[in-house]
């Protein structure tokens, strides 16, 4: 049977944080943690305290602090690596990480971090429906980066990425440009954005004229449209991202498990 409890008094007025009462007790546990990396008390990269030393921070068993980290590292929001400790995430660390987010493979099954180009930053008033997805009131500022991914050389992925602007004040093109990483990297790093989860759905279009241009394919050429929203803590979505990706010789690759 599950443990079901509310934090000692002394746990809450640590973290000033309103528990909700009637939820397991590592439920507790892991709210009260993520608020603190939300908080940045622990920055994506660097440790957290010990399992020992939290529980005696919320005078909670140990078990019950393994369980909500086990939660959050099951999340992809801590990392555990044996004998060194726990671990806030970061999307700076480890090709692991930027595959995470990045699906496209090539048809030979070998992994390939692709280069990056952002072609351009613009400033603009969201559409409606892109406002929906982002959970803003159309015609919200947001910033429109496009970029250009090459694989072997090879322009493959045209990405039209849109941010919402509040979030990522001072972006700009030479900002990115002078930036050594991936681009969740860089808003993380740059602008304590840390991407958590995404959504995506994929059809099949065809090549426009601008769009083919910019992948070298005929007019008209099949390629796959993938969307995806992107959220950050509390499930808000802060970027909405439309990638037009060429199926020479490269596929779209998940797992399911």
């Amino acid at each position: 049977m599950s443990e079901v409890a509310t934090l000692p008094a002394n746990a809450v007025s640590a973290t000033q944080a309103d528990t909700p009462s009637f939820q397991p007790l590592y439920q507790q546990i892991k709210s009260l943690l993520t608020r603190q990396l939300e908080s940045g008390e622990w920055r994506p990269g660097e440790s957290i305290p010990s399992e020992i030393d939290l529980a005696a921070r919320f005078n909670v068993s140990q078990g019950t602090v393994r369980k909500a980290i086990d939660e959050l590292a099951g999340e992809n929001l801590l990392i555990r690596r044996q004998g060194k400790g726990t671990f806030v995430a970061t999307h700076t660390e480890t090709q692991s990480s930027m595959f995470r987010f990045l699906r496209v493979r090539r048809n030979d099954g070998q992994d390939e971090y692709p280069a990056s180009e952002l072609l351009d930053v613009k400033r603009a008033r969201v559409t409606a429906e892109v406002a929906r997805s982002l959970e803003v009131p159309t015609g919200e500022a947001v910033l429109v980066l496009r970029r250009l991914l090459r694989y072997g050389g090879v322009p493959t992925v045209l990405d039209e990425i849109t941010l919402v602007a509040s979030m990522f004040k001072g972006l700009t093109k030479e900002q990115f440009d002078a930036f050594e990483g991936s681009m969740y990297g860089f808003f993380e790093t740059q602008f304590g954005v840390r991407m958590l989860r995404a959504e995506e759905q994929i059809k099949a279009v065809s090549a426009d004229t601008t769009t083919a241009e910019a992948l070298r394919v005929g007019m008209g050429s099949p390629l796959l449209c993938v969307e995806r929203v992107a959220y950050t803590y509390g499930d808000r979505p802060v970027e909405f991202r439309r990638g037009l990706c060429t199926t020479r010789s490269h596929h779209y690759a998940n797992t399911l498990s």
